[in-house]
C-alpha cells in the first residue's frame, strides 16, 4: 500500500520566511506590522513553534501572499485550504463568467480584455479582437494567447506601436513586478523569454521623463494605417475568495483623443 503524504515542504516556517524575504522585510518589520511577538515569529519560521491557521492567514495578509499560495502555506502546516480554485468553465462559475462578459460588452466600442495571473487571455470583447489581432502572426494567436508576447514580439503589435521604446519598458516593468510579487517560476521564465525578443529595446527609467511615465499612452497604427492612441486601466477583484477569480485582471482601453474615439465609434457601426 502506498501512502500519499500531505504536501508539507518541511512545514510552513520556511515558506513563510521565503515570502518575508521576497517582500524584503525583517522579522522585526513583519512582527511589528502584524502585531505578533518577534520571538514567536522566529519560532514559527524555524519550526520550533506550530502556527495556528489563523496566524498563518494573518501573516499571509500582511505579506500580501497571493491567495493560491496561501492555500500552499496552509497545506504545508497540515491545514485544509480555505480558498477555492475553480476553473472558469465550471458550471458553478457561470455567474462569474456572465458578469465578466457583461463588463466587456459594456466597454464597447472600446477594447477590453481579461487576463489571468500569467497574462494569458481569458476573455476579450469584439473591439479588442478587431484591433489587437489584425496583422498578428498566427503563432502568437495560438492558445493560450499571452498579452506580453502579443505586445512585445515584432510579429505581434510591437511593429505597429509608434512609441514602442517606452511602451515596451512599461510592459517589461509590469511583468517584472508581477514575477517578483507572485514568486511564480512561469512568470520569471516568461520575463526571460520576452527580454530576448529581437528588436526589443530596454531603456532605463532614467531615459524618460518621470512625469510622462505616470500617464503612458499606447500609440497604435492599424493595419490600414490609421493612427490611434489609447490609455488603459487595470482592475482586479480585491475581495475574491476564489484563487482563479482573484488572479484575474481587467485591462480597459480608452481613447486618448477625439480622432481615436470617432474611429472606434465608426467601426462599431
Amino acid at each position: 500500500m502506498t501512502l500519499t503524504a500531505t504536501p508539507r515542504r518541511h512545514g510552513a516556517g520556511p515558506l513563510l520566511r521565503e515570502w518575508r524575504q521576497r517582500r524584503r522585510m525583517s522579522q522585526l518589520d513583519l512582527a511589528s506590522s502584524a502585531e505578533v511577538s518577534p520571538r514567536h515569529l522566529s519560532f514559527v519560521e524555524t519550526g520550533r513553534s506550530a502556527p495556528s491557521r489563523e496566524l498563518l492567514l494573518h501573516l499571509a495578509e500582511h505579506l500580501d501572499v497571493p491567495i493560491r499560495e496561501r492555500n500552499t502555506l496552509l497545506l504545508a502546516a497540515g491545514y485544509a485550504p480555505v480558498y477555492g480554485e475553480r476553473d472558469l468553465d465550471d458550471e458553478e462559475m457561470d455567474p462569474v463568467r456572465t458578469a465578466l462578459e457583461h463588463i466587456l460588452a459594456g466597454h464597447e466600442p472600446y477594447p477590453a480584455v481579461i487576463l489571468d495571473r500569467r497574462g494569458d487571455l481569458v476573455l476579450a470583447n469584439g473591439a479588442a479582437l478587431r484591433l489587437f489581432t489584425e496583422g498578428v502572426a498566427d503563432h502568437l494567436l495560438e492558445a493560450p494567447v499571452n498579452a506580453y508576447r502579443l505586445g512585445l514580439h515584432p510579429d505581434g503589435l510591437a511593429s505597429r506601436v509608434r512609441n514602442v521604446a517606452v511602451y515596451s519598458h512599461h510592459l517589461l516593468t509590469r511583468l517584472r513586478r508581477e514575477a517578483a510579487l507572485s514568486g511564480d517560476p512561469a512568470l520569471a521564465a516568461l520575463l526571460e523569454e520576452v527580454r530576448g525578443f529581437p528588436d526589443l529595446t530596454h531603456p532605463s527609467v532614467a531615459d524618460h521623463d518621470p512625469a510622462q511615465m505616470l500617464f503612458l499612452p499606447m500609440e497604435l497604427t492599424t493595419v490600414d494605417g490609421v493612427e490611434l492612441t489609447f490609455f488603459s486601466t487595470l482592475a482586479t477583484f480585491g475581495t475574491a475568495l476564489d484563487a482563479t477569480v482573484a488572479e484575474l485582471s481587467i485591462e480597459s482601453f480608452f481613447p486618448a483623443d477625439d480622432a481615436t474615439r470617432r474611429h472606434l465609434r465608426t467601426l462599431a457601426g
